[in-house]
């Protein structure tokens, strides 16, 4: 039952996000603009419910020329491709704003485990051994709340699991609110290889 109800929650509440934040967006977007060549939006393949792919979407926060299949902290020199506007973006969260769209349109959820790069064959691995590659990916996680990109992978697939096991409303109420915390206190992020 609750997965109908999740679903119906995600689809109100990124229309309304969209809506109500549509200014912000427009804002983010001009700044992006003009603060470095190239596209308003990255686009890059992700990892969606039961392993099929899709095209996520965030505000672009590196320079054009920045690997795209590649996680951030796997980059060797990070800092130096992400753009002025871009480190704002990052620290604050708000490049992940554009995947309201993806909420909408069903390829993603609010709360679920944030969705793999395509070619990170090891964290898909690992997340197949706890059922996670089965839910809908979300914006933000158990995992992420947890440690976010501070975590190694089979920490992160662990904790991923443990939501696939508990997922509950009030778990994702727990996950949202403590989101907000992490994201105004700048916990968990980690830019570059270490």
């Amino acid at each position: 039952m609750y997965p109908v109800v999740k679903r119906i929650l995600d689809f109100v509440c990124s229309l309304l996000g969209v809506i109500l934040l549509s200014p912000l967006l427009l804002v983010l977007a001009l700044l992006v603009k003009c603060g470095s060549p190239g596209p308003v939006l990255f686009r890059q393949k992700r990892v969606g419910k039961n392993k099929t792919y899709f095209e996520i979407l965030k505000f672009r926060s590196m320079r054009a020329d920045t690997p795209k299949d590649v996680p951030t902290h796997l980059l060797q020199n990070a800092e130096s491709a992400i753009t002025p506007v871009g480190r704002f973006l990052r620290k604050t969260s708000l490049d992940e704003l554009p995947q309201l769209f993806n909420i909408l349109a069903g390829q993603m959820s609010i709360v679920g485990p944030r969705p793999a790069l395509w070619n990170q064959d090891d964290l898909i691995a690992e997340r197949d051994r706890y059922g996670v590659n089965a839910l809908t990916p979300g914006l933000t996680g158990w995992a992420q709340v947890n440690g976010r990109d501070e975590l190694p992978i089979p920490v992160k697939a662990e904790l991923d699991g443990y939501y696939a096991v508990h997922i509950s409303f009030w778990l994702d109420v727990k996950i949202f609110f403590r989101t907000i915390s992490n994201v105004l206190f700048g916990r968990g992020i980690v830019e570059g290889k270490h």
